[in-house]
């Protein structure tokens, strides 16, 4: 399988194929092309029909958007508990991680994935305030009805996890105020190796995007740190 993602500081939807793939021990190879370059288009539609990323190959099958590539990923190793095996919770995750994928649209157009730095908080608007609002209660929903003793939203990490591991980078950067339920799983998220491995190479990457940073007051800066 080869994993073609944009920029690990900043690529939300790249991160989540990713985050399953290696949470799950699945072999892969990589290959990022950063965004906002002159060939960055080229290079993208070269691998990509929509010309974005994420994209998996593996052999003749192409699959070009995270979630599909999740599912794909979930087919082919069925074997992982990528989704819960309770059929329930199963579906409640899959509700869940849609949700994501077509849902938070003021969430995600005012607050940019950015794993490199941390911002002043602000009000961001009513309409960034109902999308924490319906994430921090959809988690808690999660949690509450299918995570047990378990420090995840179905239990064990899965597919779900990984589907809102960017939205929880999104509350820390920009730090929105949540209640302590909801810090205490962003903190379980932040700290499971998949996540911290790659966080741990988007701060060694070279690319900046300015303009993801425009109007913000950076109050921290996150650089690599030597093992």
């Amino acid at each position: 399988m080869l994993l073609t993602i944009a920029n690990k500081l900043y690529s939300s939807w790249s991160a989540r194929p990713w985050l399953v793939l290696t949470a799950f021990g699945i072999p892969f190879e990589e290959t990022v092309i950063p965004m906002y370059q002159p060939d960055s288009k080229a290079r993208m539609l070269a691998v990509s029909p929509t010309g974005k990323l994420p994209c998996l190959s593996d052999g003749g099958v192409k699959v070009w958007e995270s979630l599909a590539i999740i599912e794909y990923v979930a087919e082919t190793f069925p074997e992982k508990p990528i989704w819960p095996g309770d059929a329930k919770a199963r579906a409640h995750a899959r509700a869940a991680a849609s949700e994501m994928h077509a849902g938070f649209q003021a969430l995600r157009n005012a607050c940019p994935m950015n794993l490199g730095k941390r911002f002043a908080r602000k009000d961001r608007g009513p309409e960034v305030a109902a999308d924490v609002a319906r994430l921090t209660a959809l988690w808690k929903e999660a949690r509450a009805a299918f995570a047990g003793e378990q420090p995840f939203l179905y239990g064990a990490f899965s597919a779900a996890d990984a589907m809102f591991a960017p939205a929880v980078s999104r509350l820390d950067t920009y730090q929105i105020e949540v209640d302590a339920e909801t810090h205490a799983y962003m903190d379980r998220v932040h700290s499971h190796p998949a996540f911290v491995a790659w966080r741990s190479a988007a701060l060694r990457e070279p690319w900046h995007v300015a303009h993801y940073e425009r109007g913000e007051t950076t109050v921290e800066t996150f650089h690599h740190q030597q093992s």
